[in-house]
């Protein structure tokens, strides 16, 4: 069994940056994959952030996030991030951390699945 802990979200104003972290216990993490989503105030569904193939290193992004948000890996730490420059007020959402196969941005194919953090932006 995989846990995955998320932290970092907070509260900021448009234009700045905050770091999320996902930190993978219970057993070693082998992959293929890890991702993030996101699920606004309101919404049902929970949109895909970007993901990453946990060995190669590859990454995909959703297109309301690319060029700002960086999806990262620490295999040695069993930890990824996600680098959330410029920051939006649209962004605000609570971000799950997600681990399944690698690069996939549908929410049934993830096998595990953090509680999620708390990210606030306002104007």
């Amino acid at each position: 069994q995989v846990e995955l802990v998320e932290s970092g979200g907070g509260s900021v104003l448009s234009g700045a940056s905050l770091r999320l972290s996902c930190r993978a216990s219970g057993r070693t993490f082998s992959g293929p994959g890890m991702a993030w989503f996101r699920q606004a105030p309101g919404e049902e569904e929970r949109e895909f952030v970007a993901a990453i193939a946990w060995y190669a290193g590859l990454a995909w992004y959703g297109d309301s996030v690319k060029e700002r948000f960086t999806i990262s890996r620490d295999y040695a730490k069993n930890t990824m991030y996600l680098q959330m420059n410029s920051l939006k007020p649209e962004d605000t959402a609570a971000y799950y951390c997600a681990a399944g196969p690698a690069g996939s941005r549908q929410v049934r194919r993830y096998d595990y699945w953090g509680k999620g953090t708390q990210v606030a932006v306002s104007s």
